[in-house]
């Protein structure tokens, strides 16, 4: 799971950015190591069906939409001809569904385009990137339709796979993004994804600013993922119980 690709980052997404030099390095990675990246849900079809699937497969993810996705990460992936992911914030993007908010500068909707017809899944990641778990039902089924329907209308195919906001979801958020029309979902969680997890929730592990490249490699090899994000899941579990207590106050905790 990356987000910002860039040098200079704005300080707020600076610890989950990586430099362009670093991206390449990690790249070169997986083509050396066998790897085989592909869709989510060239994934999900594969587990879903029973299918084969490719030699090492790995997911190369993207969320929020950072422009410099595009700028920085798309020749590298071109290069390797490396299948990728990128999920959306639509009401982050530049053009006429902006709401503002967005942390850095975003991509505009030729860029997602571009993306698009370069072979990148273009999936959903929200309207403007709630944390979905503390909404009502009204808004919580807004943020996952409005976003569906934008992506749709962009680049007329209707997106299949999502990425929850901050990877918080519950019962009622899988529910949401299952009914608006996504076919599978991924959190973080900071654990190799594996089918028992589920469709709508599949989980990723998070690639930083400090992560160095024996680190990284480490990681894409699944060697040593629980001991390396052990404060990570401690973290999380701590949040979630936080969430869930806020949830339950407000009348949605399910």
């Amino acid at each position: 799971m990356y987000h910002a690709v860039d040098r200079d980052p704005a300080p707020a997404v600076l610890g989950l950015s990586v430099t362009p030099e670093a991206f390449a390095a990690q790249m070169e990675v997986v083509a050396e190591r066998g790897f085989t990246p592909l869709t989510t849900a060239g994934l999900a079809a594969a587990w879903r069906s029973g299918g084969p699937l490719p030699a090492r497969p790995l997911l190369v993810t993207f969320d929020d939409g950072y422009e410099g996705v595009h700028r920085h990460a798309l020749p590298v992936l071109a290069e390797h001809s490396f299948a990728s992911t990128v999920f959306v914030s639509t009401g982050w993007l530049r053009g006429k569904y902006d709401e503002g908010g967005a942390l850095d500068t975003m991509l505009d909707w030729s860029q997602v385009r571009e993306l698009a017809d370069a072979g990148t899944e273009i999936g959903g990641h929200s309207h403007t990137h709630p944390q979905l778990d503390q909404l009502d039902a009204r808004r919580l089924r807004f943020e996952a339709l409005r976003c569906h329907e934008i992506v749709g209308e962009e680049l007329g195919t209707a997106p299949a796979s999502f990425a929850y906001p901050y990877g918080y979801s519950s019962r009622r958020v899988r529910h949401a993004v299952r009914e608006a029309g996504f076919a599978q979902a991924l959190a973080v969680g900071n654990a190799l994804a594996r089918r028992r997890q589920g469709p709508y929730a599949l989980e990723r592990v998070t690639v930083r600013r400090s992560t160095g490249i024996e680190e990284f490699t480490r990681l894409v090899e699944g060697r040593a993922v629980a001991r390396n994000f052990a404060a990570d899941r401690a973290m999380t579990k701590g949040y979630a119980l936080a969430r869930r207590a806020r949830g339950a106050v407000r009348g949605h905790w399910i």
